[in-house]
């Protein structure tokens, strides 16, 4: 080993000072660093903190040099970001380094080489000392809205509307800065890459891509953007010749600033100077000793002192078990800078070489330039290795961690491991006691669940990846429930050696992971496999052992037992079916055929959004139907958008929750004397301190505050804890001894009917009622000769918004408190405060700016947070925040409802519809919260287009102990709707029609009304569902997939239109209504107040936009501060896409009010008057230049008790069309969405860039719902899904790369303001379009296997349910689960 020291460069530090002696800059410069030397530790202590170069963590942050003498090691660096240097612009999403949200750029010299790199990161898992010598750069760096000055990336960001509630926004921002800076000129395949682990759950990702192509170079070298300033590139319509592009394309980029990477900061001087990348730094912290050695031989020293020390790289998993586990870390070790560990190299006799320092993203480049090297069958153990280090969690995960840490971690599911075990490779170990040894990875180097045969005293120090030989075949698969960034399933690996002259197998070696504790190899079937001829008869050798061999019992420990031994099976077979067609073994025809799908979606992004422009007479200052971006649009770009988390607040405490571990009992006492012991413990708060009587929930309330006995849900709030920092108040809470009692939970909607729990009578609507003078009149379904029966179900959804709950509460004089709130509802804060605390709410402030997305989930819950910090703020006379978790919110807060549907519906000869009878089933959780309103919008929205001539429906509330379920985009119509189209389809299948004509035949007219009562005016349902079918070329890509799906046994395509009917207004009467204040003051500019509040939907710009019509000035001159209960009383919640209707017109109201008093002025100053004049002028006369407005919209409701329908229960509807087109692998259940058209009837559009925005992002979280997002509940009612790591929302790869949005022309809509129609919910279940391809595709290959007929598909279409539909010989060889269910215990259930 070299010797290395730098002398007289040496940094002898003391707690308080630094004194360095560097050489000149010159000299250094002219330094080699592969001459250079410094000293190693080992002949001292090395675990002697003193000894090291310095105790001074030293860092910069956007070109400013920071200095910290004493911190905890392991705290982040985004909440040092955050917290002490106030750089708010990174956000904090889940934690765990799964969203993006905390993306920055970090920048530091290679130890080895000297060379500057430049890397995104997730800044919620670097530890702050690990930046040390590092320079760190945030949002706030590239650009400004206060200084007039965007970078390019915000700026193309901005002018594509890439952003809605904006809070994901400044991640993404860095992450493709980041790219940039390291390659100015991107390809899209790494432009893609640099999204993986940024996560949107508003836009649905495609003006995102957009702006960031636009960076992109083309196949021919030009830049995207200085072609047509066009997202479609040579499919721009410009491009074609169309000079109507306006109405095609919502954003032109062809007049943006050129990147220019020569106006970015420079790594900083000092760090160069002093060779920070190979100092040796340590701190010592009363939580945690940090160790960085730059020495191998130090490295060794302190395994040996410290064998149980962690030793951290990307802390990607340590972090988590940190956060959430609150484990102790005594001793922390850091190899990152040791110079041995940096090392890589090609031996052709033992292959690559690739030491443990190495990023995975470093290690994935060696490898492929090593591959340049070698020949192609040297190589593919290297480019299976490279293929799959593109799923290997995030770009940002992959810059920082290291192979070792996946080795040593051993996890089950590791995606590489079997990789490395299939090829053979060695691991090389070194210890200080016994040197250095080489293991290789087999069946005997994982001896159990995560443990390993490395000894506490080793490191890992490198792998070596042997070559391959030829005719040696190397294939490698995984599954997840989502391609990008997400844990697997099921891994396999599979290495094949043949004999070309007998086509005998000469080695055969099969790994897989997820099929035990460990990594496996399934030695049985490699014994059974080898010395056979390489035919059909070895493959069913093969599968036949490996399905005896690898079967999982039914509760086996996360789940899925059939469907991973489906893929086990399915991946092996995958493997044969590619060394056939490599050796071109014609006797297997079926190796001609890929099993890849995916393949022929495009790289770019194929989009058009076709609206209607403004007539040419429109004044110019008239903002309406313009495609204005987003009010704050900019702000999200550069992180200058404030959200509750972000507002500083002198002397602020903070709340933890202590919550109940399961989901149902007793509980019998609390002991917090540990927690309030903990320095910086204040408070801790109970039951025992909360007003008695007082309950959460509308009216008197059914929801404890926190627990006094009965234990309701796991996760439930049993008291606060209250401390000087979040971080504090949650370990204290973590300290509080809970004991409680469990008993058996409700858990499943079968739960709840077996054992009677109920929140509430069952709810109805009889359709017969409306023409029998209030009497039912009872079907006799005998008389129906074609009658179908079934049932449905359909899962829930996480919010998932960015921005978790949270809220700070601050109090005043007396009692008063002002709270901001990241709330749908200040009125519903205030309400709930107000009774729980016993204060007048005329003394209760309640504000909200903006949040960081809603969809729902913020409508009735965030009392559930505000409450207890009101109480702990009105008590200890101080402010208190709350900022929940991701983990904790999850649990907390609620999800869409899963409902099941029982059914039956008649049908006659020529294929009309005559009955229905439906039971809806809902899950609605441990309360009332808002579940009836939900399973009535449900109820009525269950015919979707379709004319049901008599109906019955009843609905029943399902009591179980889960947190309350509760509003989400689409309130129970997307299930009611999902409920429709399976009976549609399942009608349609059994009875032997075309389902599409079934649909048209029973399709409403133009005009019509519905069972339940509502009169339909200018229905555009047929008109959406025509034009769609024309513009997605239906007919022709329906016989496309069928032609495909002819020729290809493995992939299967399926295409599918889906319409909808969602219509519009709260079905709580007293909810329709709104007010606003419109305030002009003298110098001209406006400030409106409405009730509405803004998540990222657009509100507060079409509200501008309306103001500016509505008093004839330009929009600029407008402005929307925040929605306050102080400006505005008893508002409606943000909700029902009512904002822009409600709200609208009430500004309108108080707008008019103002130009009634104007209208004489104005006439007396004459027509050119300017609009600053008019306002001074008025001013002087005394005429008041304020006015509230108010506004009602119409509500007759059903009577959800008899089942009387009703009058005219919602203001009008919204229709669409979608057209999906979908490729699934049938052997492992995975998909690709090809194609997605999109026609919405959105009436006169009041901002063409906000309604498209909205439908593309409900198509994919509707889209999300319905093919991947899983709430994983255990049979105890324990939820194991609590953050991105197990809940999977779609990431941008999921998005179609043929996405394109129609606005639907000449459907102005009389009952809405300035004709437009609402548009935030009925999108979403457009999303459903892409389960029903999915079931087409399905449905080809059962019937190719000679299953024809119906078959139920519930939702979500998950690949586990996609593979086990796919009924085929592999899936025969797999074990049903057991007939009786009591026989064993599921992993998880359908609730």
């Amino acid at each position: 080993m070299p010797s290395i020291t730098l002398p007289d460069q040496h940094l002898h530090t003391s707690h308080h000072t630094i004194m360095a002696n560097f050489a000149s800059s010159e000299d250094i410069s002219q330094m080699s660093l592969s001459t250079r030397e410094f000293r190693p530790i080992s002949d001292h202590r090395v675990d002697d903190v003193a000894l090291y170069d310095t105790n001074v963590l030293l860092f910069y942050v956007n070109g400013s040099r920071v200095e910290e003498r004493m911190v905890d090691p392991m705290m982040t660096l985004a909440t040092y970001l955050r917290d002490h240097l106030r750089l708010t612009g990174t956000k904090i999403g889940c934690n765990e380094g799964g969203c993006g949200a905390c993306t920055v750029m970090i920048s530091e010299r290679d130890p080895l080489s000297g060379q500057i790199r430049h890397f995104s990161a997730n800044s919620c898992l670097m530890p702050i000392c690990g930046v040390f010598g590092k320079a760190v750069t945030t949002v706030e760096a590239l650009g400004s809205v206060k200084d007039g000055r965007l970078h390019a990336v915000q700026e193309r960001l901005a002018k594509t509307h890439g952003s809605q509630c904006g809070f994901c926004t400044p991640g993404f921002v860095m992450a493709m800065y980041s790219l940039l800076r390291n390659t100015p000129e991107p390809t899209i395949d790494q432009i893609n890459e640099a999204m993986q682990g940024n996560l949107c759950r508003c836009t649905g990702y495609r003006p995102i891509l957009e702006a960031f192509y636009s960076f992109a170079r083309t196949d021919s070298g030009d830049l995207k953007v200085t072609e047509t300033g066009c997202g479609m590139g040579d499919k721009c319509c410009k491009v074609a010749g169309n000079s109507a592009c306006g109405s095609e394309k919502l954003t032109v980029l062809s007049d943006s600033a050129p990147y220019d990477p020569t106006h970015e900061l420079i790594f900083p001087p000092e760090l160069t100077l002093k060779h920070t990348e190979i100092r040796t730094f340590a701190m010592a912290h009363e939580s945690s000793t940090w160790y960085q050695p730059s020495h191998l031989a130090d490295l060794l020293a302190l395994k040996r002192l410290h064998p149980h020390a962690r030793v951290i790289s990307g802390n990607s998993e340590l972090a988590v078990e940190r956060k959430f586990r609150f484990i102790d870390l005594p001793v922390v070790i850091n190899p990152r800078q040791v110079i041995e560990l940096h090392q890589a190299s090609l031996d052709r006799e033992k292959g690559v070489y690739l030491a443990t320092g190495l990023s995975l993203t470093q290690m994935d480049d060696q490898m492929t330039e090593y591959r340049k090297e070698l020949g192609e069958h040297e190589s593919q153990t290297l480019l299976e290795a490279h293929k799959m280090m593109h799923w290997f969690a995030g770009k940002h995960v992959r810059n920082v961690a290291s192979i070792a840490g996946n080795i040593a971690t051993a996890s089950p599911i590791s995606d590489l491991n079997p990789l490395w075990m299939a090829s053979a490779t060695r691991v090389v170990l070194e210890s200080e006691e016994r040197g250095e040894r080489e293991v290789v990875i087999d069946e005997k180097f994982f001896v159990g669940y995560r443990k390993t045969t490395i000894a506490g005293d080793e490191i890992v120090k490198a792998i070596w990846i042997p070559l391959t030989e030829k005719h040696e075949h190397v294939t490698s698969y995984k599954q997840a429930a989502r391609r990008e960034d997400d844990i697997a399933i099921v891994t396999g690996a599979f290495s094949t050696l043949l004999d070309p002259a007998t086509q005998t197998v000469k080695r055969l070696r099969i790994s897989y992971g997820g099929m035990a504790p460990t990594t496996i190899l399934a030695l049985k079937a490699m014994e059974k496999g080898e010395g056979r001829r390489f035919d059909l008869s070895f493959l069913e050798t093969v599968t036949s052992s490996l399905a005896a061999s690898l079967a999982l019992p039914a509760g086996v420990p996360g789940g899925m037992p059939r469907y991973r031994l489906a893929l086990a099976l399915s991946f092996f077979h995958k493997h044969f079916l590619e060394v056939a067609r490599r050796e071109n073994i014609t006797s297997i025809p079926a190796a001609i055929e890929s099993t890849n799908i995916g393949e022929s979606i495009p790289k770019e992004m194929y989009a058009t959004q076709t609206y209607t422009e403004v007539s040419s007479s429109q004044s110019e200052w008239d903002a309406v139907g313009r495609p204005l971006p987003h009010v704050s649009g900019q702000k999200h770009t550069t992180g200058e958008a404030i959200y509750c988390a972000d507002i500083n607040v002198p002397n602020c405490l903070h709340g933890a929750f202590v919550s109940s571990r399961f989901a149902a009992g007793t509980l019998d006492s609390m002991d917090a004397s540990k927690a309030l012991a903990m320095p910086g413990v204040v408070g801790f708060f109970d039951a025992s301190d909360v007003r008695s009587g007082a309950r959460l929930g509308h009216g008197a309330g059914d929801s404890e505050v926190f627990v006094q006995r009965e234990i309701k849900y796991n996760g439930q709030p049993l008291g606060l804890i209250v401390a000087t920092d979040h971080e504090t108040a949650r370990a204290a809470a973590n300290a509080v001894v809970v004991n409680a009692t469990q008993s058996k939970a409700i858990v499943t909607i079968e739960d709840a009917l077996d054992r009677g729990s109920f929140i509430c009578p069952d709810m109805h609507i009889h359709s017969s009622m409306a023409s029998n003078n209030g009497e039912r009149v009872i079907s006799d379904w005998n008389k129906y000769d074609r009658v179908v029966e079934g049932t449905i179900r359909m899962g829930g959804q996480e919010h998932f918004y960015l921005e978790t709950h949270q809220c700070v509460v601050i109090p005043h004089e007396e009692d008063e408190l002002e709270i901001i709130s990241s709330t749908q509802s200040v009125n519903e804060v205030q309400i709930e405060v107000g009774k729980c605390l016993g204060i007048p709410r005329n003394k209760i402030k309640v504000s909200v700016r903006r949040i960081g997305g809603g969809f729902g989930g913020k409508e009735s819950t965030a009392p559930i947070v505000a409450v207890p910090a009101a109480i702990a703020a009105r008590k200890l006379r101080k402010p208190v925040r709350i900022t929940l978790e991701r983990f904790d919110d999850m649990a907390i807060s609620g999800n869409r409802h899963p409902f099941r549907f029982d059914y039956k519906v008649a049908v006659d000869a020529a294929g009309k519809l005559l009955d229905m009878d439906v039971v809806c089933l809902q899950n609605a959780g441990h309360s009332f919260d808002l579940s009836i309103g939900v399973i009535h919008r449900a109820m009525t929205h269950i015919d979707n287009v379709y004319h049901f001539p008599n109906a019955d429906v009843v609905g029943k509330l399902c009591r179980t102990n889960l947190a309350s379920n509760t509003a989400y985009r689409g309130f129970g119509g997307p299930q009611g709707m999902f409920a429709t189209e399976a009976i549609m389809f399942h009608a349609a299948e059994d009875l032997g029609m075309d389902v599409d004509e079934f649909r048209e035949l029973n399709m409403y007219e133009s005009s019509g009304k519905t069972f339940w009562g509502n009169t339909m005016e200018q229905c555009n349902a047929r008109r959406c569902w025509d034009e769609c079918r024309e513009k997605s070329d239906y007919e022709k890509r329906k016989k496309e997939a069928a032609e495909f799906n002819k020729v290809n046994k493995h992939r299967k395509r399926g295409v599918a239109l889906t319409p909808t009917k969602f219509s519009i207004g709260f079905g709580l009467k007293h909810l329709n209504q709104a007010s606003a204040l419109v305030l002009i003051y003298t110098d001209g500019s406006v400030l409106v107040t409405h009730g509405g509040m803004e998540m990222g939907q657009g509100l507060h710009t079409k509200i501008i936009q309306i103001t500016s019509r509505c008093l004839g000035i330009d929009a600029s001159k407008i402005h929307i501060q925040d929605a306050s209960t102080d400006k505005v009383p008893n508002a409606s919640p943000t909700a029902a896409s009512m904002g822009s209707d409600l709200n609208g017109l009430a500004v309108k109201n108080a707008c008019d009010q103002i130009n009634e008093r104007l209208a004489p002025l104005k006439e007396e100053l004459g027509g050119d008057t300017t609009w600053e004049k008019l306002v001074e002028t008025a001013y002087l006369k005394m005429i008041s230049l304020s006015a509230s407005g108010y506004a009602v919209t119409p509500c007759e409701p059903v009577n959800f008790g008899t089942g009387l329908p009703g009058r005219q229960m919602f203001s009008y509807a919204v229709y669409g069309t979608a057209f999906c087109e979908v490729e699934i692998d049938c052997l492992t259940g995975d998909h690709h969405l090809l194609r997605t058209e999109v026609v919405m009837d959105v009436g006169d559009s009041l901002n063409p860039a906000i309604d498209i925005g909205q439908i593309e992002g409900a198509f994919i979280q509707g889209y999300g719902l319905f093919t991947m997002e899983e709430i994983k509940v255990r049979p105890d009612g324990v939820r194991l899904s609590r953050g991105p790591g197990a809940y999977k929302i779609p990431s941008a790869d999921d998005a179609p790369r043929h996405f394109s949005v129609h606005l639907l022309k000449g459907s102005s809509n009389k009952n809405a303001i300035f004709s437009s129609k609402a548009i935030g919910e009925p999108p979403l279940f457009l999303g459903s379009c892409a389960l029903f391809a999915i079931r087409d595709a399905i449905k080809a290959f059962r019937e190719a296997r000679g299953l024809a007929g119906y078959f139920r598909f519930d939702s979500p279409a998950t690949a586990e349910r996609i593979r086990l539909a796919c009924e085929d010989d592999l899936l025969d060889k797999v074990p049903p689960l057991p007939k009786d269910p009591t026989t064993y215990t599921p992993w998880v259930v359908d609730l």
